[in-house]
């Protein structure tokens, strides 16, 4: 519970958006070979109480969430993230009967159908290096 609190400032942080534990935790593995700071919440709320902490927001990297989020619309929930942390890019997890209709075209947001494993490594690996040659 403290590593939701305090992460390591010096790492490079991801939040990980899943209400699916099962999902989450194969999810979190995955990430956790690009960075080993990875902090999960199951639901958009929690995660946007979290980047209103200053030290979390300083550290944090990067999202991943699924297409489909309860308790409010996945568009949503990424405008809203968005409107915070416009500096961290969002990665949302598609899956195959997902409507192109329902993806929110806004800049740091990306969409993949992660089918393997290697993919999400692939993806995540860009996403992080782009962000630090940002900021560098």
């Amino acid at each position: 519970m403290l590593k939701l609190i305090r992460p390591k400032l010096n790492m490079a942080v991801i939040l990980l958006v899943d209400e699916n534990p099962l999902r989450a935790s194969l999810r979190q593995s995955l990430l956790e070979r690009a960075t080993p700071d990875v902090v999960r919440v199951s639901n958009p709320a929690e995660a946007l109480c979290l980047v209103e902490s200053e030290d979390f927001a300083r550290a944090l990297r990067l999202v991943v969430t699924g297409g489909k989020i309860f308790g409010i619309s996945s568009p949503e929930f990424i405008s809203e993230l968005r409107a915070r942390m416009p500096g961290v890019p969002v990665l949302v997890l598609t899956s195959n009967d997902e409507k192109p209709g329902e993806r929110v075209e806004i800049a740091g947001v990306y969409y993949i159908s992660a089918n393997s494993p290697e993919e999400l490594r692939t993806t995540v690996d860009g996403l992080l290096n782009a962000g630090s040659r940002q900021t560098a």
